[in-house]
């Protein structure tokens, strides 16, 4: 099982090849290598992908295990408004927008910082936001083994508003629910609850 490291570390051997790599894609479109703008440009984007795509190292059922806590509250708990950034695997072009995650205890509960981070883990994979709302509705059940879980995802995406169709303010919404979230009525409870400014 790969361990959960807060560290950014980058693999010589795989900067070497993406340096290279993005070298080539850069004179293929023309450009000058010399030129002082891009000397280093191979090496900044290299490590910029391995710091995008470092979820591919964590595990977000360690993340969520680590700090794992018994305790009898039942009622919804909900983090709304997380950050988030990654790629989009079509294009490897950013997509960025705000996680909400709710969950109901069944004896156990997570610090609320794990929440935040497994979207990290796997925001930070090249990825397509349907398949990472499951995933992180997923961990959570596995993890925890809650009365349910919710995971809404609300997202711009810019290969949609640089290139093809040119949307500007399209948003791309996912949902995934498990258990008690199944129900109409909890499910509107936490639509309730991450649609209200509360502050």
């Amino acid at each position: 099982m790969k361990k959960y490291q807060k560290q950014e570390t980058f693999n010589p051997e795989s900067l070497l090849s993406i340096q290279q790599n993005v070298a080539g894609i850069l004179g293929a479109l023309g450009e000058d290598l010399t030129r002082e703008g891009l000397q280093k440009t191979p090496e900044r984007v290299a490590k910029a992908y391995q710091f995008l795509t470092q979820g591919y190292d964590m595990d977000a059922l360690a993340i969520l295990r680590s700090a794992t806590f018994d305790e009898s509250h039942s009622t919804m708990i909900l983090v709304k408004d997380i950050e988030l950034f990654s790629l989009c695997e079509h294009h490897m072009l950013p997509f960025f927008g705000r996680a909400h995650i709710a969950y109901i205890p069944n004896g156990k509960i997570v610090g609320l910082s794990k929440l935040a981070r497994i979207v990290d883990v796997f925001s930070r994979r090249l990825q397509v936001q349907e398949r990472l709302t499951c995933q992180i509705r997923d961990s959570i059940q596995e993890a925890l083994q809650p009365l349910g879980v919710a995971v809404v995802i609300e997202a711009n995406h810019l290969c949609m508003m640089m290139r093809g169709v040119q949307k500007q303010n399209s948003v791309t919404t996912t949902s995934a629910f498990t258990g008690e979230f199944e129900k109409q009525s909890t499910r509107n409870e936490f639509i309730n609850l991450i649609s209200a400014k509360l502050s």
